[in-house]
């Protein structure tokens, strides 16, 4: 939602008016980013109407989001990682032309995928970010995540 709001913002404008929908998204409930939802509108709503619009047309596909925790919230809505993975193995496959075979295709996407993080320490990272949301989806489906484990 917000790259789609930020389609209609100047970029000049998209680090205020993004730090400006952050309430509508991080609020508690449907009541709560209602009312920030018309909050943004009072501020922006004279230059970019455009964008309150989209929330509204979008609302009863946004509000199921809010009824997830936090740690489960954050996870959801930072989809960039997994785009920014899909553009690199989208680049590294045009950039060999065509695959004599499958297992040359899988060793070019394996390469890829050590060139993101040679280090390793972007894992560590990641897994520090997962491991509330993990706990959160665990408690969330009444432990199912971890049933069929020993």
């Amino acid at each position: 939602m917000i790259r789609q709001s930020l389609r209609y913002a100047s970029r000049r404008d998209w680090p205020e008016v993004a730090a400006d929908l952050k309430p509508v998204y991080t609020a508690v409930n449907e009541a709560q980013a209602k009312e920030r939802l018309d909050e943004f509108n009072a501020k922006w709503g004279h230059k970019y109407g455009s964008i309150a619009a989209v929330w509204q047309r979008a609302w009863s596909e946004f509000v199921p989001f809010l009824a997830f925790p936090d740690a489960i919230r954050e996870v959801v809505y930072t989809t960039n990682s997994i785009e920014s993975l899909n553009a690199r193995y989208r680049r590294a496959a045009t950039a060999c032309g065509h695959f004599p075979n499958e297992q040359a295709a899988l060793k070019r996407i394996y390469l890829a995928t050590l060139a993101l993080d040679p280090s390793g320490r972007g894992r560590k990272r990641w897994n520090n970010k997962w491991k509330a949301a993990l706990n959160e989806f665990d408690q969330l489906f009444d432990g199912r995540l971890t049933a069929g484990r020993v």
